[in-house]
């Protein structure tokens, strides 16, 4: 279907900052007694929050002290600020969207202070998203509750049934199931069976993505 409006994740999707930010995690896990594969570091924590991330490793073992997610974002912005690029062909998409006048607009379980450093780098892209970036501390609970994107839609006062999101998590993709929309999942480095678990369509390149959408 063409949608009335396309709502994208922000990590993984529009900016290219998961492989950092897992690198950095992995490595400060291990450093606090859970050394695990980055694949399986992925597997365990990618689309959560950062308070999410920190009572999975918990459970899994890691001796964290009460103030770890604090200090991690303050890390992992250092990390961030040194550049942080955008996922290739998102532009792209952007434009066909606007070329075909659907709105859309980001939700992503990061907050916005990580989303003013890493978007924030790119001006147009700044300034084209501005008024149009939700995050997690917007909503009573995070992905994978369907809170944050059912608040995209009520702001664009569009039915759940007419949004498309786009994620890279299989935790976004639950809350977009869990909210009534129409999920592609971006996988470029696997199958993306997760996503597909959860009711999205997969999709390896953001090249086809406008197809998908009807564009």
């Amino acid at each position: 279907m063409t949608p009335d409006l396309v709502i994208f994740d922000c990590d993984g999707v529009i900016m290219d900052s998961e492989g950092p930010t897992l690198r950095m995690l992995r490595d400060d896990l291990a450093a606090r007694g859970l050394d695990l594969p980055l694949d399986r570091a992925m597997d365990l924590f990618i689309g959560s929050t950062m308070s999410g991330v920190a009572a999975k490793a918990r459970d899994h073992g890691a001796a964290l002290p009460d103030d770890w997610v604090e200090g991690f974002y303050d890390r992992l912005y250092v990390r961030l600020k040194r550049g942080t690029p955008l996922i290739d062909g998102i532009e792209s998409v952007l434009d066909r969207l606007d070329a075909a006048a659907i709105p859309y607009c980001v939700g992503s379980n990061g907050r916005h202070a990580k989303m003013a450093i890493t978007i924030g780098q790119h001006k147009a892209l700044w300034d084209r998203l501005s008024g149009r970036l939700y995050a997690a501390e917007d909503v009573p609970a995070p992905k994978p509750a369907p809170d944050l994107f059912l608040h995209a839609a009520h702001e664009f006062a569009v039915p759940p049934a007419r949004c498309i999101v786009v994620e890279d998590s299989p935790t976004g993709a639950l809350a977009a199931q869990r909210a009534g929309m129409t999920c592609m999942g971006y996988a470029p480095h696997d199958s993306g069976a997760g996503l597909a678990a959860h009711g999205a369509t997969v999709f390896s390149a953001m090249a086809a993505l406008p197809a998908l959408l009807g564009l």
